[in-house]
C-alpha cells in the first residue's frame, strides 16, 4: 500500500517500517536530480518537516516527512548515483526508512486516486 503527501513524497509501509521517497510527479517537476541529502540513520523527523534536500539542475528543494518517526536506514545509492530518483522514484530511488511514532498520520496522507486528482494527471 502506497499513501502520498500533498508534498509530493510517498510512503510503503511494511510491517511498522516505512520507506519514503519523492514521487514520480515530483521527479518530473525537478528535471535531472544531480545531488541528494538524507537524514541520517537515528534522527527523530516530525510529519511536515524538512527531512531531506534534493537538488537538481533546475532547484534545491526541500524533501519533508511524511510521517513522524526515527530515521532507520537510508538508500546510500543516492550518494553515488542520484540519478535512481529520477528513474526510478516510487522503487529503488528510495530516500530513507523509518520507523514510526505515530501510525495514526497514516490517515491523513492520500491513496492513488486521491494524489492524480491532487497534481491534476
Amino acid at each position: 500500500m502506497m499513501k502520498f503527501s500533498k508534498d509530493h513524497e510517498w510512503v510503503r509501509l511494511d510491517g511498522d517500517v516505512a520507506v519514503v521517497g519523492i514521487t514520480n510527479y515530483a521527479q518530473g517537476a525537478l528535471g535531472d536530480i544531480v545531488f541528494v541529502e538524507l537524514p541520517e540513520a537515528g534522527k527523530q523527523v516530525s510529519q511536515g518537516k524538512q527531512a531531506a534536500v534534493v537538488e537538481s539542475v533546475k532547484a534545491a528543494s526541500d524533501v519533508y516527512a511524511p510521517l513522524s518517526g526515527e530515521v532507520i536506514a537510508v538508500n546510500d545509492n543516492l550518494k553515488n548515483d542520484p540519478s535512481l530518483i529520477n528513474s526510478s522514484p516510487e522503487d529503488t530511488g528510495w530516500f530513507f526508512k523509518m520507523k514510526l511514532s505515530n501510525k495514526a498520520e497514516l490517515d491523513g496522507l492520500m491513496d492513488a486516486t486521491a494524489y492524480k486528482k491532487h497534481t491534476g494527471e
